[in-house]
């Protein structure tokens, strides 16, 4: 086995007439590595999320695209690495419809791997993608291509359009992914936010059921901005007299509540924001920890 670390393993299962690929990483070269050069090697996985109704663990890695773990753990299988017919490049963020079990992903650029993402931004590059994978069908679909650094992404919790961030140009897209009420077509997407002053990051839903009415749910969108933008657009957030870091927006795209990081160095890279029970789960890509705030 130990000759295999490092490999992608095809294994064909017995009686079933299909393939099943594995990443076997060598745990002696990645485990605890923060060299940037070993990432193309050990992998970087950026998106996590359960699927609910199967506790199946689905994960997006930079550079081994859509991979997943069972409810029981071991290897992460290998289920994309390309999507109307291009490769993975940058594989980011993901979510999960519970009902129909499809993952939507973002692929945020076919030309920079992730160690040199900045690039991507700083030239204009506008060859990021929004996905669908399909895991009756094992399929990957295109849903919106053309993007500026699609980076985060979250379904709406009638899963009848996403909200997807666009790095690159700072703005907040909405998806549809259903009709129109008026014809039978997809409505093409739209700005659900702009302009933002900073780069938006990740992006995450948050349900509250109204009292009383469970049937009244307010879908309440947090996402998170890297302080390293020097434009500044007043709109509804106080960039200049506050320091979001974290911001809470309605389905309407109204700001709500916004993360306030005073200009310190504890959130100064601050990558995602997960609203659970009461409490911010605070992760970061270059932090060595999560943090955890009480949201009330």
């Amino acid at each position: 086995m130990d000759d295999l670390e490092g490999m992608m393993v095809t294994i064909l299962i017995a009686n079933r007439n299909k393939f099943l690929s594995f990443i076997l990483r060598d745990r002696k070269l990645c485990d605890g590595s923060k060299d940037p050069n070993k990432e193309q090697v050990c992998g970087r996985p950026l998106g996590l999320k359960f699927n609910n109704a199967t506790c199946d663990l689905y994960m997006a890695d930079a550079y081994y695209g859509l991979l997943m773990v069972g409810p029981c753990g071991g290897v992460a299988e290998q289920l994309a690495t390309s999507g109307g017919g291009v490769p993975f490049n940058l594989t980011n963020a993901l979510d999960i419809d519970a009902g129909t079990g499809a993952v939507y992903f973002t692929d945020s650029t076919v030309f920079y791997q992730r160690r040199n993402y900045m690039l991507s931004i700083e030239s204009g590059d506008k060859t990021g993608r929004v996905l669908k994978y399909d895991p009756h069908t094992k399929r990957v679909t295109v849903l919106l291509s053309g993007l500026s650094f699609p980076n985060g992404l979250a379904l709406s919790k009638d899963s009848s359009f996403l909200v997807v961030t666009q790095t690159g140009n700072l703005q907040l897209l909405r998806i549809p992914l259903r009709p129109s009420k008026t014809g039978h077509h997809v409505t093409p997407a739209q700005v659900f936010y702009s302009q933002l002053a900073r780069y938006p990051d990740n992006i995450k839903r948050n349900d509250k059921g109204s009292s009383g009415l469970p049937s009244t749910v307010e879908d309440d969108w947090s996402f998170t901005k890297r302080r390293n933008q020097g434009h500044i657009d007043g709109d509804e957030i106080p960039w200049l007299a506050k320091d979001p870091v974290a911001i809470k927006i309605s389905e309407e795209g109204r700001v709500m509540e916004l993360l306030d990081g005073g200009f310190g160095t504890t959130f100064e890279s601050v990558s995602e924001v997960e609203e659970f029970g009461g409490t911010l789960w605070i992760g970061s890509v270059t932090k060595p920890y999560v943090g955890k705030l009480k949201a009330y």
